[in-house]
Order: structure tokens, then C-alpha cells, then sequence
């Protein structure tokens, strides 16, 4: 869920589109460097009314994959894993909100896999996911992570190695994850192109969300590509030239 920006042209994230189907697969380019990243893979779905990306992560190598935020709409990600060809060994949530972990619990049953995330601040948002649910009028259930994740940990998915950096303000459990060898990143609903997480839902906190934009996520590099959690995506360089609520102090 994301604040809205005013509208102006942005440039996007350079990528390979590789299909089209249920999902859209992406090699992340460097446009600098004019890098293809070939070990890393992203097939985004977008889930539930509210269009989030779920996002199913894979090692080229090993064809291990996670699905991280798998809010709903689990036919179409069972679509996407099928499409693939990949094994999902975990399931992975940046935050608590029911569009990102709604389905979580049913997946989980479903391929007899951990949920990884997001930080147990996140813990009283997972546990109302049903209440949620009945809110926004479709089903979910409460999920309990079968491992919590805290600033300096680490997640794998295969060969990749995703460093963990707890960002609250969205939500007090939102996490991000960051491949720094690969220069990409998954960061839920902290940051979008062009704006940045709502701050209006329990637990939101505006000043704190700046804080982790500017003193966690910006300071990885401007080359560092993410994939957010609706609508396109985008680089850290282009938010922090172009997105209003990164301008000075922040407008939040």
C-alpha cells in the first residue's frame, strides 16, 4: 500500500523480460556497468485486489526458489512455480499486511515449507490477518513465521545469500532483503518509484520510515535495483534523485 506522488516521468529499471504468461520473469541489468546479472531470477505476480507483487525468487543455478509475499490468489502462483520449473525450498514476508502474507499459511501447508519473516514487531498484524481479510473482503489466515528475522541476519534462496535490514515506519516489522553481490533488492512496501509506504495503518510511523529510506537503503548504492511490493520497478539512484518524499527533509 503506497502513498500517492505527484505524477511525473520516471525512468524504469532496465530488465529482460524473459515470458509473459502468468508472470513476468527478470534478469536485473546494470545499466553502468552494462552487467547482466544471469544467476538470479524474479518472476512477478501481481496478487489480490490490490495488485501486490508477489515475487517468486530463484538461484539459476540450483532452481531453488522462495515466494515472498504470497498475499493471495494462490492459483496463479502455483502458475508461476509450475511455469519455472523450480523448487521452492521457503516462504519469505517483508510485513504483516494481509495483501502480502494473506495466503501465506495455506501455501505453506501446501508445500510443506518455513515461512521466513518479517520482523516479530510485524507479530500482532500476522495474528489479525483473518479480521483483515473480512476488512477487505477476502479470505485470509492468522500466520505464526516458523523464524523471525532481525537486522544482520541473513536468508537463502539456493546460492543467493540476501542480507536482512529491519526498516520500520510502513509497518513495525517490515523487513528488507538485499543481495549485495548482485546489487538488487526486495523491499515490500517501504519503498515504490515515485513514492513511498503508507504510514495511515496500525503500527505506521512516517518519520521512522524516512529514516530507514535515508539511513538504510540509500546508502547501499545508487546501482542497486528492487523489486517493491506494487507498481514497477525502480533503482535507488532514480528514487533518490526523483521521488518527492526524498527530497530534503522528507514530506512525510
Amino acid at each position: 500500500m503506497r502513498m500517492q506522488a505527484p505524477q511525473g516521468q520516471v525512468k524504469r529499471l532496465c530488465c529482460l523480460r524473459l515470458s509473459s504468461n502468468a508472470s513476468e520473469a527478470y534478469v536485473c541489468r546494470d545499466k553502468t556497468k552494462d552487467r547482466v546479472v544471469p544467476d538470479v531470477r524474479a518472476a512477478i505476480i501481481p496478487v489480490t485486489p490490490f495488485q501486490q507483487n508477489c515475487t517468486l525468487l530463484w538461484c539459476d543455478k540450483t532452481k531453488k526458489a522462495a515466494v515472498v509475499d504470497p498475499g493471495g490468489d494462490l492459483g496463479r502462483i502455483r502458475q508461476a512455480i509450475a511455469q519455472s520449473g523450480v523448487i521452492v525450498e521457503k516462504i519469505i514476508l517483508t510485513h504483516g499486511h494481509i495483501d502480502h502474507a494473506g495466503g501465506a499459511a495455506e501455501l505453506r501447508e501446501e508445500l510443506g515449507v518455513p515461512v521466513e519473516g518479517p520482523h516479530e514487531a510485524d507479530d500482532f498484524l500476522l495474528q489479525r490477518l483473518a479480521d483483515q481479510g473480512r476488512a477487505y473482503g477476502f479470505e485470509a489466515r492468522p500466520v505464526t513465521p516458523d523464524r523471525w528475522l532481525n537486522e544482520g541476519d541473513t536468508v537463502s534462496v539456493g546460492d543467493l545469500t540476501l542480507d536482512v535490514l529491519h526498516c520500520p515506519g510502513h509497518s513495525p516489522g517490515s523487513v528488507v532483503l538485499v543481495s549485495r553481490s548482485q546489487r538488487f533488492a526486495l523491499v515490500g512496501d517501504v519503498l515504490f518509484q515515485g513514492s513511498v509506504g503508507r504510514v495511515d495503518l496500525p503500527g505506521g510511523d512516517g518519520k521512522a520510515l524516512i529514516r530507514s529510506i535515508k539511513d538504510k537503503l540509500l546508502p547501499l548504492g545508487d546501482d542497486i535495483a528492487f523489486i517493491c511490493g506494487h507498481g514497477p520497478t525502480s533503482t535507488l539512484g532514480q528514487e533518490r534523485q526523483t521521488n518527492p518524499y526524498l527530497q530534503g527533509e522528507g514530506l512525510l
